[in-house]
């Protein structure tokens, strides 16, 4: 039987979903990014060795994420798409009638419009954070709150406290007020959800119609505050699929499976084990031939070069060539003159 893998690499989490030959998921993994995408891939492969299923027959491979690249790259994936095409696929495979996507993740949001089973438009938050996943995690270490039961806390409140959502910053900053006024953790939690929920309508969906079904997806969607929020902003149900967390993966494995049904190709997929455990280096030098002055970026498995990227010109584009004795690229201290310190 056909499987298919997907993997999903963030600033903040990394997802690997196995899906069976219909596109239903068999396994799945979720793990802390953590700086180190390269670790934190391989480890994934490790998990899914170590479960059993490293024998299964892998005809497609997807990836998506701000590390999709670099993670194409390690282990020979046959799709990669950016993770707009990935959210819709899981999302319309998992609700034919979807309509609208919310998918609030570590670091951004993103809402997608679908109709008639065809993406139609998306939003995407710009310089703000705020509902995101990171800022939820440093608002519960804030409280003291295990952010596992922190929209639970925001369920229990009688009285939501009215939070400025403009911004992060903002939000955090009048939260630390009216908490040193005394409010309940349960009122201020409740309070913020709402907060946060109104910036995303404002700044990611941006005034735009939003129509059922709504699916809400990603890590914050195991929130059950933010979830609740929603609920009430909109005035209609939002649906978390049981796999939320793992949506991004999820699309990237039925991308591969549409892949494959459409060239009939050859995978070219390193295997489970191979990846799981082979020593993948980057690097980076600083081309100096001409005024472009370039930063190229290579990749090196098991010694051997598999990938360079970042040169203009396309000179280094060539893996045989040789860039040995180029100088990984340095930042040098600036020097200041004996008089300029004396002014300072």
């Amino acid at each position: 039987m056909d499987h298919y893998l997907g993997i999903d690499v963030g600033s903040v989490t990394t997802k690997l979903a196995l899906t069976g030959a219909n596109g239903e998921i068999l396994w799945s993994t979720y793990l802390r990014t953590a700086g180190g995408p390269i670790e934190a891939i391989q480890k994934a492969f490790g998990q899914l060795a170590k479960d059993g299923y490293d024998g299964k027959k892998v005809t497609g491979v997807g990836t998506t994420g701000s590390g999709r690249h670099l993670a194409a790259i390690m282990v020979g994936a046959d799709a990669v798409k950016n993770e707009i095409t990935a959210h819709a696929a899981a999302a319309k495979f998992v609700e034919p009638l979807v309509r609208t996507v919310i998918d609030i993740g570590g670091q951004d949001s993103k809402i997608i419009f679908i109709k008639n089973g065809v993406s139609t438009g998306f939003n995407m938050n710009s310089i703000c954070a705020a509902g995101t996943g990171s800022f939820l995690d440093h608002q519960a270490t804030r409280l003291g709150i295990p952010i596992e039961e922190f929209g639970e806390y925001a369920l229990k409140s009688t009285s939501p406290v009215k939070i400025s959502g403009r911004c992060g910053v903002f939000a955090e900053s009048d939260l630390i007020h009216k908490q040193q006024m005394g409010y309940k953790k349960e009122d201020l939690i409740a309070g913020l959800c709402l907060a946060l929920v109104g910036n995303f309508l404002s700044n990611v969906a941006r005034g735009k119609k939003i129509e059922p079904v709504v699916l809400f997806q990603g890590g914050v969607a195991a929130n059950v505050g933010i979830r609740a929020a929603f609920e009430q902003k909109l005035q209609m149900p939002v649906v978390v699929p049981r796999n939320h967390a793992v949506m991004g993966a999820w699309g990237a494995a039925l991308l591969a499976k549409q892949w494959k049904e459409r060239t009939n190709g050859a995978t070219q997929f390193r295997g489970v084990e191979s990846i799981s455990s082979f020593e993948c280096l980057p690097r980076t030098f600083s081309c100096t031939d001409c005024s472009n002055m370039c930063e190229v970026n290579e990749l090196y498995i098991q010694n051997k070069l598999v990938s360079r990227w970042g040169s203009r010109c396309g000179k280094w584009s060539n893996l045989e060539r040789s860039s040995k004795g180029r100088e990984e690229a340095r930042y040098f201290p600036l020097r200041i003159s004996e008089q300029d310190r004396i002014l300072v």
